[in-house]
């Protein structure tokens, strides 16, 4: 097993000490950060992911895995911009107003980050005009919007025509998820995806960037 190896290892092992400790080993041997980023956080993330689909593992294990990826994303990201690594994507994500609710959007954000995106979090009970005045100052690729309360769910609706009028819905992809959302409601409101978890809105945002 190489070095990268190890980290994947380490990462999918919830060894955070570990991790950064093999992440510093693996540029002391010549590795290039975006080596270390895609052959070692984004591979054990990916496994992570692949096995949180499955019921192998769950959210405990997944947010102490998470925990680890930022031990070696702190060693890794000043390189990272040194060296101008592009991210795989930019992704803004929050909980739509009138839902406080977060922890379903925490793990995605983190689970979005082991992917190689850059997220920016706009926290919880964000207004349909935050959502607007987000894209338009980041220009991000992705909007995420979060909702745990079926009555949250028709705001989802309403920041996506806020988005339109502002004229900005051809500028972005939008997905949508929460225990109460589903594929059906994602279609009816516009959305252009929906993931009914963390390590599948990974898999989501992945193919909505490659089609851009």
């Amino acid at each position: 097993m190489n070095t990268l190896e190890k980290v994947a290892a380490a990462l999918y092992g919830g060894k955070a000490d570990e991790v950064a400790s093999l992440v510093r080993q693996a540029l002391q041997e010549r590795a290039t950060p975006a080596e270390v980023l895609k052959e070692g956080l984004i591979a054990g993330m990916d496994k992570v992911g692949c096995d949180f689909r499955e019921n192998v593992l769950y959210v405990p294990e997944v947010l102490v895995a998470s925990r680890a990826m930022h031990a070696g994303m702190d060693v890794l990201r000043p390189l990272l911009v040194s060296a101008e690594a592009s991210p795989t994507g930019t992704v803004a994500i929050g909980t739509v107003q009138g839902d406080i609710h977060d922890i379903g959007k925490n793990l995605v954000v983190m689970m979005l980050e082991g992917a190689g995106f850059q997220v920016v979090d706009l926290g919880v009970d964000v207004k349909a005009s935050q959502f607007v005045e987000a894209i338009g100052r980041l220009r991000p690729d992705i909007l995420g919007l979060s909702a745990l309360l079926s009555t949250t769910m028709p705001t989802m609706g309403n920041v996506i025509r806020a988005i339109s009028d502002a004229g900005l819905t051809g500028k972005i992809k939008i997905v949508v998820g929460g225990a109460p959302v589903t594929d059906d409601f994602a279609v009816s409101i516009g959305a252009h995806g929906y993931a009914p978890d963390a390590a599948s809105a990974v898999v989501l945002c992945r193919g909505l960037v490659k089609q851009e």
